[in-house]
């Protein structure tokens, strides 16, 4: 089998996960080539430790021909500009959510990467946490459905960047609420109709770092979503109401339950794992093409038009309508 030469641009935290798992669990698939990280010396030390070679610029490793392809994990404000030198180098790239920070610049990098024949896909890893997929497996047992609620909660940044709006685009909505949207459209097959949000900053001084959503859904489901940074608990809770009973779990601390009447019923799931590790599986085998593209960047284009709607109706105090592709 024909290794392929991966390129990581950005790895601090998040970024090395990719690293340490391409080096530890794709090593017979795929070798970690090159990296870039924003500081150097940290950088460096990373690349004389994975044997990999080290770029300053992250232009440099794209431009790599010794890349075949690109793992991404920066701040948004870059994504286009990567894309673009992906595209001009003819470079399959895996890009971590939020796709962009704006509809119109998403639109543009899937049409780009589309009408080029170019694999692009989004990191949106939560498809890959087994109470989401455990919750989109088992919705049908409560019928019709009616009703949902989503929460995700984290503790607050200490990312600098987070509170920077030229680099970040955006607080919890494009950050945290990213992740509960493409869930919820992953679980229910149903896409967002129109969104009423409100926002507010209690300890990000420049960008709302708490989040509230009343949601329409396009087969007539309603529902509502919180997400915010803002307390010292991690939570990730998804409830159902169906015409045969409520569905919840909660996909930080790996719980379903069937609820009908008063008795709750836990249901069978597989136990919590890491997202990027399957998330890589399937990349690696699209890129063989033994598999199909993971997750398209079309949807990560879709939970940018709900992050950017919701956006619009929280300066708005309006119901504004999500934008389709």
């Amino acid at each position: 089998m024909t290794h392929r030469k991966i390129g990581i641009i950005g790895t601090g935290k998040h970024g090395s996960r990719y690293a340490n798992h391409l080096l530890k669990d794709f090593a017979d698939r795929a070798e970690l080539t090159a990296i870039c990280r924003q500081s150097e010396s940290e950088g460096e030390e990373q690349a004389k430790k994975w044997h990999a070679i080290f770029h300053a610029d992250w232009r440099d490793l794209i431009a790599d021909p010794r890349t075949e392809a690109i793992i991404s994990v920066t701040t948004p404000d870059l994504n286009p500009h990567i894309a673009a030198a992906c595209l001009h180098y003819r470079k399959p790239l895996l890009i971590e959510k939020p796709l962009t920070v704006d509809t119109a610049a998403a639109k543009s990098m899937v049409i780009d990467f589309r009408e080029a024949g170019l694999p692009l896909t989004v990191a949106q890893t939560l498809r890959y946490n087994p109470i989401i997929t455990g919750l989109r497996h088992a919705l049908p047992s409560i019928g019709r459905l009616h009703a949902f609620s989503a929460s995700h909660h984290l503790e607050p940044s200490t990312l600098p960047w987070l509170t920077d709006p030229k680099r970040a685009g955006g607080g919890v909505i494009f950050h945290t609420a990213v992740h509960v949207f493409d869930a919820i459209r992953f679980i229910t097959g149903q896409e967002f109709i129109r969104i009423r949000a409100s926002s507010f900053q209690v300890h990000n001084p420049r960008l709302e770092d708490l989040f509230s959503a009343q949601i329409e859904m396009s087969q007539g489901l309603v529902g509502m979503v919180i997400a915010g940074k803002v307390g010292s608990a991690r939570a990730g809770r998804y409830e159902f109401t169906g015409d045969e009973g409520q569905l919840q779990g909660d996909q930080v601390h790996g719980m379903i339950e069937l609820v009908q009447g008063t008795i709750i019923t836990p249901q069978a799931h597989e136990p919590l794992h890491p997202a990027l590790r399957p998330l890589l599986a399937d990349w690696l085998s699209f890129l063989e093409g033994s598999g199909d593209n993971p997750i398209p960047g079309e949807e990560g284009l879709a939970a940018v038009m709900v992050c950017e709607a919701a956006q619009l109706s929280a300066a708005s105090g309006e119901w504004v309508n999500v934008e389709t592709s």
